[in-house]
């Protein structure tokens, strides 16, 4: 899995997610059922995430899709979007640094967390080519 931790301060692209709303909210502790949750995201927005650097690429939105606050007892925490479109994640963790991923399983992008952190999980889908809907999903199994 290709994936890519930002410091905090290299997102100065405005994607504060401290300050910005985002369009859904879960809460989710460990065990969830059921497993996956999927929720529907609609990629893209007016920013580049390449802004980010690293392996960072789609346009975003200028706040998080989702926000994910997860109580984790230090299992598995896994994030697909699934669309039929390309599309990417770039996930705010609760370490504050900025994660990507672009094509993990063919145009759909997978980013795992194998000692999942509790906190809050901020989400972009990022749209590579022309924006898409498609579904979010968030399991504790590996995706």
């Amino acid at each position: 899995m290709k994936s890519l931790f930002l410091a905090a301060g290299v997102a100065a692209l405005a994607l504060c997610a401290s300050s910005a709303s985002a369009q859904q909210v879960v809460n989710l502790s460990a065990g969830f059922l059921p497993d996956p949750v999927e929720v529907d995201v609609y990629s893209g927005g007016p920013n580049d995430a390449s802004d980010l650097g690293g392996s960072c690429v789609g346009a975003i939105a200028g706040s998080p899709d989702v926000v994910v606050n997860f109580d984790s007892n230090g299992g598995t925490l896994s994030f697909s979007h699934v669309s039929g479109g390309d599309t990417s994640l770039i996930i705010n963790g609760p370490d504050g640094r900025y994660y990507c991923n672009d094509d993990s399983n063919g145009l759909n992008p997978v980013l795992t967390w194998r000692s999942a952190p509790s906190g809050q999980y901020d989400v972009w889908v990022g749209a590579v080519g022309a924006p898409t809907g498609g579904t979010l999903l968030i399991s504790e199994s590996p995706l």
